[in-house]
């Protein structure tokens, strides 16, 4: 009898999880410095409504090798922007991006992409001893350098990184910013985080999980 009851209800909470999975709120686009989102249910409709992508660029990570955004090419990737002399919000930021690196860590699908905001300084040695320091092994986990102006540029006109000021910024201001950019495997950006906030990076592992179920 007993045996029969656990039967019933597993099955019960197994249809309960698949029907909450096919439930799954899909997540919005953003087009627009000013983060308003856009829900579309019909993907079809997706290329005519968000024409903007993250663009093309080219830096070393922190073995020293050549990257671009090949390297996300058909992956979900997330982005941030710190520098390893930071001592305030940097080292938090680092922390709970950490947990996210753990829940993905062996996910080939996920990219984790951390630039430097201080490249004339962060050259990719500096880089490589930040990430042995924080205990990061991902092998999906860059921490990227290169041309101040081609950060910069990248940060704030295709990951809209300082939000509605994106674009009133050139690379003679400094860029610092606690946002994290959650990005689809179309190169379109489909969230924003404040990386300060555990909480908030819990609720980013949701959305990436989301986003992969979106992809299946």
């Amino acid at each position: 009898m007993y045996r029969i009851v656990f039967l019933i209800v597993s099955s019960f909470f197994v249809f309960a999880c698949k029907q909450k999975k096919q439930e799954a709120i899909p997540l919005p686009y953003y087009n627009t410095a000013d983060f308003e989102p856009i829900f579309i249910k019909n993907k079809s409709e997706v290329p005519l409504k968000i024409n903007h992508l993250i663009d093309h660029f080219q830096f070393l990570n922190e073995d020293s090798a050549t990257l671009t955004q090949a390297i996300f090419d058909n992956k979900i990737h997330i982005a941030n922007f710190i520098f390893t002399s930071c001592g305030s919000i940097c080292p938090v930021m680092t922390s709970n991006f950490k947990i996210v690196g753990e829940s993905f860590k062996n996910d080939t699908n996920v990219v984790m992409l951390s630039y430097s905001v201080t490249p004339w300084i962060d050259k990719p040695f500096i880089l490589k001893n930040y990430k042995q320091k924080n205990g990061i092994s991902n092998t999906n986990w860059h921490f990227l350098t290169g041309d101040k102006a081609s950060i910069y540029k990248l940060a704030r006109q295709s990951y809209f990184a300082e939000e509605n000021i994106g674009f009133s910024k050139d690379s003679t201001e400094f860029l610092h910013t606690e946002h994290v950019i959650l990005v689809d495997k179309s190169k379109r950006i489909r969230g924003i985080y404040n990386g300060t906030l555990s909480l908030e990076m819990r609720h980013l592992i949701e959305d990436i999980k989301t986003l992969e179920m979106e992809d299946d």
